[in-house]
Protein backbone atom coordinates (compact mmCIF):
# COMPACT_ATOMS: atom_id res chain seq x y z
CA UNK A 1 0.00 0.00 0.00
CA UNK A 2 1.62 3.49 -1.05
CA UNK A 3 1.11 6.18 1.00
CA UNK A 4 0.05 9.35 -1.24
CA UNK A 5 0.75 12.70 0.28
CA UNK A 6 1.12 16.58 -0.32
CA UNK A 7 0.35 17.25 -4.25
CA UNK A 8 1.28 13.71 -5.76
CA UNK A 9 -1.78 12.50 -7.79
CA UNK A 10 -3.64 8.90 -7.09
CA UNK A 11 -2.75 6.46 -10.03
CA UNK A 12 -6.09 4.48 -10.78
CA UNK A 13 -6.66 1.73 -12.22
CA UNK A 14 -9.91 0.42 -14.17
CA UNK A 15 -11.17 -3.55 -14.00
CA UNK A 16 -13.85 -3.64 -16.25
CA UNK A 17 -16.66 -1.59 -17.68
CA UNK A 18 -19.32 -4.17 -16.93
CA UNK A 19 -20.88 -2.29 -14.16
CA UNK A 20 -22.29 1.17 -15.88
CA UNK A 21 -21.81 3.47 -12.70
CA UNK A 22 -18.09 3.00 -13.61
CA UNK A 23 -18.69 5.65 -16.66
CA UNK A 24 -19.69 7.87 -14.12
CA UNK A 25 -16.78 7.21 -11.70
CA UNK A 26 -14.16 7.68 -14.64
CA UNK A 27 -16.11 10.98 -15.73
CA UNK A 28 -15.45 12.65 -12.23
CA UNK A 29 -12.34 11.25 -11.94
CA UNK A 30 -11.29 13.08 -15.17
CA UNK A 31 -11.65 16.30 -13.12
CA UNK A 32 -9.91 15.56 -9.81
CA UNK A 33 -6.40 17.32 -9.35
CA UNK A 34 -4.99 14.25 -7.23
CA UNK A 35 -6.40 11.57 -9.16
CA UNK A 36 -5.72 10.56 -12.20
CA UNK A 37 -6.61 6.86 -13.79
CA UNK A 38 -3.63 5.40 -15.39
CA UNK A 39 -4.92 2.41 -17.60
CA UNK A 40 -8.04 0.02 -17.73
CA UNK A 41 -9.22 -3.52 -18.43
CA UNK A 42 -12.10 -5.24 -19.60
CA UNK A 43 -12.65 -8.81 -21.11
CA UNK A 44 -14.85 -7.72 -23.67
CA UNK A 45 -12.46 -6.44 -25.83
CA UNK A 46 -15.23 -3.82 -27.77
CA UNK A 47 -16.68 -2.55 -24.67
CA UNK A 48 -13.23 -2.19 -22.81
CA UNK A 49 -11.77 -0.27 -26.12
CA UNK A 50 -15.31 1.84 -26.62
CA UNK A 51 -14.81 2.96 -22.76
CA UNK A 52 -11.14 3.24 -22.71
CA UNK A 53 -11.65 6.31 -25.70
CA UNK A 54 -14.21 7.96 -24.71
CA UNK A 55 -12.20 8.45 -21.70
CA UNK A 56 -8.97 9.00 -22.63
CA UNK A 57 -7.42 6.17 -20.89
CA UNK A 58 -5.08 3.32 -22.17
CA UNK A 59 -6.88 -0.08 -22.76
CA UNK A 60 -4.72 -3.99 -22.29
CA UNK A 61 -6.75 -6.95 -22.50
CA UNK A 62 -4.68 -8.17 -19.93
CA UNK A 63 -6.34 -7.79 -16.76
CA UNK A 64 -2.71 -8.06 -14.96
CA UNK A 65 -1.46 -5.16 -16.50
CA UNK A 66 -3.57 -3.04 -14.61
CA UNK A 67 -3.07 -5.26 -11.04
CA UNK A 68 0.75 -4.87 -11.58
CA UNK A 69 1.30 -1.49 -13.08
CA UNK A 70 3.68 0.16 -11.10
CA UNK A 71 1.94 3.36 -11.19
CA UNK A 72 -1.55 2.02 -10.08
CA UNK A 73 -1.98 2.99 -6.62
CA UNK A 74 -5.42 2.20 -6.58
CA UNK A 75 -7.90 -0.59 -8.64
CA UNK A 76 -11.77 0.31 -8.87
CA UNK A 77 -13.62 -3.43 -9.46
CA UNK A 78 -16.71 -2.91 -11.32
CA UNK A 79 -17.06 -6.21 -13.12
CA UNK A 80 -19.47 -8.77 -13.08
CA UNK A 81 -20.36 -9.43 -9.03
CA UNK A 82 -19.06 -13.20 -9.81
CA UNK A 83 -15.68 -11.67 -10.38
CA UNK A 84 -15.38 -9.27 -7.34
CA UNK A 85 -13.56 -11.71 -5.28
CA UNK A 86 -11.31 -12.80 -7.79
CA UNK A 87 -10.34 -9.55 -8.75
CA UNK A 88 -10.43 -7.95 -5.15
CA UNK A 89 -8.19 -10.79 -4.07
CA UNK A 90 -5.50 -10.18 -6.48
CA UNK A 91 -5.55 -6.52 -6.61
CA UNK A 92 -5.02 -6.46 -2.11
CA UNK A 93 -2.25 -9.48 -2.76
CA UNK A 94 -0.32 -6.38 -5.06
CA UNK A 95 -0.46 -3.70 -2.55
CA UNK A 96 -3.83 -1.44 -4.34
CA UNK A 97 -6.31 0.13 -2.56
CA UNK A 98 -9.88 -0.84 -3.80
CA UNK A 99 -13.08 0.73 -4.03
CA UNK A 100 -15.49 -2.79 -4.94
CA UNK A 101 -18.84 -2.10 -6.72
CA UNK A 102 -21.86 -3.39 -5.01
CA UNK A 103 -23.18 -6.22 -3.66
CA UNK A 104 -19.70 -7.32 -2.57
CA UNK A 105 -19.90 -11.01 -3.99
CA UNK A 106 -22.52 -13.28 -4.31
CA UNK A 107 -21.26 -15.61 -1.38
CA UNK A 108 -20.64 -15.07 2.29
CA UNK A 109 -17.42 -17.13 1.55
CA UNK A 110 -16.39 -14.92 -0.78
CA UNK A 111 -17.11 -11.77 1.04
CA UNK A 112 -15.25 -13.59 3.85
CA UNK A 113 -12.23 -14.27 1.24
CA UNK A 114 -12.09 -10.65 0.32
CA UNK A 115 -11.92 -9.75 3.69
CA UNK A 116 -9.20 -11.87 4.87
CA UNK A 117 -7.07 -10.83 1.98
CA UNK A 118 -7.82 -7.36 2.41
CA UNK A 119 -6.99 -6.95 6.11
CA UNK A 120 -3.82 -9.22 5.84
CA UNK A 121 -2.55 -6.91 2.82
CA UNK A 122 -2.97 -4.03 4.81
CA UNK A 123 -4.57 -1.85 1.78
CA UNK A 124 -7.79 0.54 2.35
CA UNK A 125 -10.89 -1.10 0.97
CA UNK A 126 -14.22 1.30 0.21
CA UNK A 127 -17.64 -0.42 -1.07
CA UNK A 128 -19.34 1.57 -3.48
CA UNK A 129 -22.63 2.00 -1.42
CA UNK A 130 -23.51 5.38 -2.81
CA UNK A 131 -26.64 5.29 -0.21
CA UNK A 132 -24.29 6.65 2.35
CA UNK A 133 -22.99 9.35 0.09
CA UNK A 134 -26.32 11.03 -0.37
CA UNK A 135 -27.48 14.00 1.62
CA UNK A 136 -31.02 13.13 2.35
CA UNK A 137 -29.38 9.50 3.91
CA UNK A 138 -27.03 11.42 5.79
CA UNK A 139 -29.08 13.75 7.77
CA UNK A 140 -31.17 10.81 8.74
CA UNK A 141 -28.63 9.17 10.05
CA UNK A 142 -27.61 12.00 12.35
CA UNK A 143 -31.22 12.48 13.30
CA UNK A 144 -31.55 8.97 14.37
CA UNK A 145 -28.11 9.55 16.10
CA UNK A 146 -28.83 12.66 17.69
CA UNK A 147 -32.14 10.86 19.12
CA UNK A 148 -34.64 13.38 17.40
CA UNK A 149 -37.16 10.94 16.72
CA UNK A 150 -36.48 8.82 20.38
CA UNK A 151 -36.91 4.79 19.89
CA UNK A 152 -37.10 3.67 16.39
CA UNK A 153 -40.29 1.30 16.11
CA UNK A 154 -40.86 1.32 11.61
CA UNK A 155 -38.63 2.06 8.98
CA UNK A 156 -39.74 1.44 5.38
CA UNK A 157 -36.75 2.12 2.51
CA UNK A 158 -37.81 1.28 -1.23
CA UNK A 159 -35.23 1.21 -3.49
CA UNK A 160 -36.44 1.03 -6.92
CA UNK A 161 -35.43 1.10 -10.75
CA UNK A 162 -37.11 0.34 -14.30
CA UNK A 163 -34.72 -1.41 -15.17
CA UNK A 164 -36.46 -4.31 -16.78
CA UNK A 165 -38.81 -2.73 -18.65
CA UNK A 166 -35.59 -1.09 -20.35
CA UNK A 167 -34.99 -3.44 -23.94
CA UNK A 168 -31.45 -2.30 -23.75
CA UNK A 169 -30.60 -3.48 -20.42
CA UNK A 170 -32.22 -6.77 -20.94
CA UNK A 171 -30.11 -7.25 -24.50
CA UNK A 172 -27.06 -5.02 -24.12
CA UNK A 173 -24.06 -5.12 -22.88
CA UNK A 174 -25.58 -4.74 -19.42
CA UNK A 175 -27.33 -8.13 -20.04
CA UNK A 176 -24.91 -9.80 -17.23
CA UNK A 177 -27.07 -8.30 -14.57
CA UNK A 178 -30.20 -10.93 -15.35
CA UNK A 179 -27.61 -13.76 -15.79
CA UNK A 180 -28.35 -16.31 -12.51
CA UNK A 181 -24.14 -17.23 -12.29
CA UNK A 182 -22.89 -14.16 -12.76
CA UNK A 183 -25.65 -11.82 -10.58
CA UNK A 184 -27.71 -14.15 -8.95
CA UNK A 185 -31.06 -11.65 -9.15
CA UNK A 186 -32.26 -8.26 -9.62
CA UNK A 187 -33.26 -8.33 -5.57
CA UNK A 188 -28.96 -8.95 -5.05
CA UNK A 189 -27.97 -6.98 -7.58
CA UNK A 190 -30.21 -3.50 -6.50
CA UNK A 191 -31.17 -4.57 -2.89
CA UNK A 192 -28.13 -4.61 -1.70
CA UNK A 193 -28.09 -0.94 -1.91
CA UNK A 194 -31.30 -0.65 0.50
CA UNK A 195 -29.97 -3.58 2.92
CA UNK A 196 -27.09 -1.34 3.44
CA UNK A 197 -28.71 1.84 4.04
CA UNK A 198 -30.85 -0.32 6.64
CA UNK A 199 -27.65 -1.98 8.36
CA UNK A 200 -26.58 1.54 8.51
CA UNK A 201 -29.10 3.08 9.97
CA UNK A 202 -30.49 0.28 12.68
CA UNK A 203 -27.63 -2.06 12.87
CA UNK A 204 -27.82 -6.19 11.89
CA UNK A 205 -30.74 -7.51 12.06
CA UNK A 206 -31.79 -10.97 13.55
CA UNK A 207 -34.10 -11.91 11.11
CA UNK A 208 -35.68 -11.84 8.09
CA UNK A 209 -39.11 -12.61 5.96
CA UNK A 210 -39.27 -11.99 2.51
CA UNK A 211 -40.82 -12.83 -0.74
CA UNK A 212 -38.53 -12.68 -3.71
CA UNK A 213 -40.13 -13.34 -7.64
CA UNK A 214 -40.98 -12.44 -11.04
CA UNK A 215 -44.23 -10.20 -10.96
CA UNK A 216 -44.66 -7.75 -14.42
CA UNK A 217 -41.82 -9.56 -16.01
CA UNK A 218 -39.89 -12.76 -16.60
CA UNK A 219 -36.82 -11.74 -18.24
CA UNK A 220 -34.50 -12.01 -14.78
CA UNK A 221 -34.21 -14.34 -12.41
CA UNK A 222 -36.81 -12.20 -10.43
CA UNK A 223 -37.99 -8.71 -10.55
CA UNK A 224 -39.53 -7.99 -7.21
CA UNK A 225 -38.81 -8.49 -3.89
CA UNK A 226 -40.27 -7.02 -0.36
CA UNK A 227 -38.24 -8.38 2.87
CA UNK A 228 -39.02 -7.46 6.92
CA UNK A 229 -36.38 -7.09 9.40
CA UNK A 230 -36.44 -7.95 13.05
CA UNK A 231 -33.69 -6.22 15.50
CA UNK A 232 -32.66 -7.31 18.72
CA UNK A 233 -34.42 -3.48 20.05
CA UNK A 234 -38.22 -4.87 18.33
CA UNK A 235 -37.61 -2.59 15.77
CA UNK A 236 -38.50 -3.78 12.26
CA UNK A 237 -37.80 -2.59 8.76
CA UNK A 238 -39.42 -3.04 5.68
CA UNK A 239 -37.30 -3.11 2.28
CA UNK A 240 -39.09 -2.83 -0.89
CA UNK A 241 -37.56 -3.24 -4.04
CA UNK A 242 -38.49 -3.87 -7.56
CA UNK A 243 -36.56 -3.49 -10.92
CA UNK A 244 -40.36 -2.90 -12.87
CA UNK A 245 -40.93 0.47 -10.78
CA UNK A 246 -42.32 3.38 -13.42
CA UNK A 247 -42.33 5.99 -10.93
CA UNK A 248 -42.63 7.17 -7.07
CA UNK A 249 -42.76 9.48 -4.93
CA UNK A 250 -42.45 8.22 -0.87
CA UNK A 251 -39.15 6.77 -0.24
CA UNK A 252 -38.25 6.55 3.61
CA UNK A 253 -40.38 6.43 6.67
CA UNK A 254 -38.96 6.28 9.88
CA UNK A 255 -41.61 6.43 12.82
CA UNK A 256 -39.82 6.42 16.81
CA UNK A 257 -41.63 7.14 19.85
CA UNK A 258 -40.57 10.87 19.38
CA UNK A 259 -41.22 12.01 16.39
CA UNK A 260 -41.05 11.07 12.29
CA UNK A 261 -39.17 11.09 9.03
CA UNK A 262 -40.27 11.37 6.01
CA UNK A 263 -37.69 11.20 2.84
CA UNK A 264 -39.57 11.97 -0.57
CA UNK A 265 -37.46 11.54 -3.94
CA UNK A 266 -35.00 9.10 -2.91
CA UNK A 267 -34.52 6.69 -5.52
CA UNK A 268 -34.59 6.79 -9.81
CA UNK A 269 -38.11 6.35 -10.58
CA UNK A 270 -38.95 9.52 -8.17
CA UNK A 271 -36.18 11.59 -8.63
CA UNK A 272 -35.92 10.77 -12.25
CA UNK A 273 -38.86 12.46 -12.63
CA UNK A 274 -41.02 15.82 -12.73
CA UNK A 275 -42.46 16.67 -9.03
CA UNK A 276 -44.45 19.56 -7.98
CA UNK A 277 -42.70 23.05 -7.44
CA UNK A 278 -43.41 22.85 -3.36
CA UNK A 279 -41.94 18.82 -3.61
CA UNK A 280 -40.03 18.49 -0.33
CA UNK A 281 -36.77 15.56 -0.07
CA UNK A 282 -36.55 15.28 4.14
CA UNK A 283 -39.11 16.79 6.74
CA UNK A 284 -39.43 15.94 10.49
CA UNK A 285 -42.29 15.76 12.71
CA UNK A 286 -41.20 15.74 16.26
CA UNK A 287 -43.59 15.16 19.61
CA UNK A 288 -42.17 18.27 20.94
CA UNK A 289 -42.71 20.95 18.40
CA UNK A 290 -45.95 19.42 16.14
CA UNK A 291 -46.02 19.76 12.73
CA UNK A 292 -44.02 19.45 10.10
CA UNK A 293 -40.12 20.76 9.77
CA UNK A 294 -38.83 20.89 5.86
CA UNK A 295 -35.21 19.75 6.35
CA UNK A 296 -33.87 22.11 3.82
CA UNK A 297 -32.59 19.21 2.00
CA UNK A 298 -32.29 19.53 -1.69
CA UNK A 299 -33.92 17.26 -4.18
CA UNK A 300 -31.37 15.58 -6.58
CA UNK A 301 -31.50 16.65 -10.52
CA UNK A 302 -31.76 12.85 -10.47
CA UNK A 303 -30.51 9.36 -9.35
CA UNK A 304 -26.68 9.71 -10.91
CA UNK A 305 -25.70 12.43 -8.18
CA UNK A 306 -25.05 9.99 -5.05
CA UNK A 307 -23.37 7.67 -7.34
CA UNK A 308 -21.09 10.53 -8.21
CA UNK A 309 -20.20 11.28 -5.19
CA UNK A 310 -18.40 8.34 -4.52
CA UNK A 311 -14.92 8.93 -6.21
CA UNK A 312 -14.26 12.12 -3.57
CA UNK A 313 -15.48 10.34 -0.79
CA UNK A 314 -13.08 7.25 -2.17
CA UNK A 315 -10.15 9.55 -2.66
CA UNK A 316 -10.26 11.47 0.62
CA UNK A 317 -10.15 7.71 2.11
CA UNK A 318 -7.51 6.70 0.31
CA UNK A 319 -5.41 10.65 0.44
CA UNK A 320 -6.37 11.34 4.07
CA UNK A 321 -6.14 7.65 5.60
CA UNK A 322 -9.60 8.14 6.90
CA UNK A 323 -12.30 5.50 7.67
CA UNK A 324 -14.61 4.51 4.37
CA UNK A 325 -18.30 5.37 4.74
CA UNK A 326 -18.91 1.76 3.73
CA UNK A 327 -16.35 -1.13 4.65
CA UNK A 328 -16.09 -4.76 3.88
CA UNK A 329 -17.69 -5.90 6.99
CA UNK A 330 -20.48 -3.65 5.97
CA UNK A 331 -20.73 -5.17 2.79
CA UNK A 332 -20.50 -8.53 3.95
CA UNK A 333 -23.47 -7.79 6.29
CA UNK A 334 -25.50 -6.04 2.82
CA UNK A 335 -25.04 -9.31 1.20
CA UNK A 336 -25.85 -10.97 4.00
CA UNK A 337 -29.02 -9.59 4.60
CA UNK A 338 -29.78 -10.37 1.05
CA UNK A 339 -29.17 -14.02 1.00
CA UNK A 340 -31.30 -14.26 3.94
CA UNK A 341 -34.15 -12.88 2.43
CA UNK A 342 -33.83 -15.41 -0.67
CA UNK A 343 -33.14 -18.16 1.81
CA UNK A 344 -36.96 -16.79 3.16
CA UNK A 345 -38.54 -16.60 -0.15
CA UNK A 346 -37.16 -19.91 -1.22
CA UNK A 347 -38.40 -22.03 1.74
CA UNK A 348 -41.27 -19.96 3.28
CA UNK A 349 -39.89 -19.35 6.32
CA UNK A 350 -37.98 -16.85 8.99
CA UNK A 351 -34.54 -17.02 8.87
CA UNK A 352 -32.34 -15.79 11.43
CA UNK A 353 -29.22 -14.43 11.59
CA UNK A 354 -25.94 -15.02 11.32
CA UNK A 355 -26.80 -17.34 8.24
Amino acid sequence: MKIVTGSEKIGVGIISFAHGHVNTYCSKLANFDDANIIICWDDNQNRGKTSADRFGIPYTPHVEDVINHPKVDAIIVTCETNRHAEMVVAAAKSGKDILCQKPMALTLSDCDRMINTVEKSGVRFMMAHQMREDPANKKMKDLIINGDVGRIGLLRRRHCIPALFNQNFVTGDSKWHIDPVKNMGMFMDDASHATDFIHWMLGKPVSVMAEIDNVLTDVAPDDTGIAIYRFDTGAMAILVNTSVTLAGENTTEIYGDEGVIIQNYGDGPSCNIDRPDNAVALKLYQNSEPGWLDLGIPIPEGHGERIANIPRAWINHIKNDIPPSSNAYDGRVAVEMVLGAYTSAQSGKRINFPL
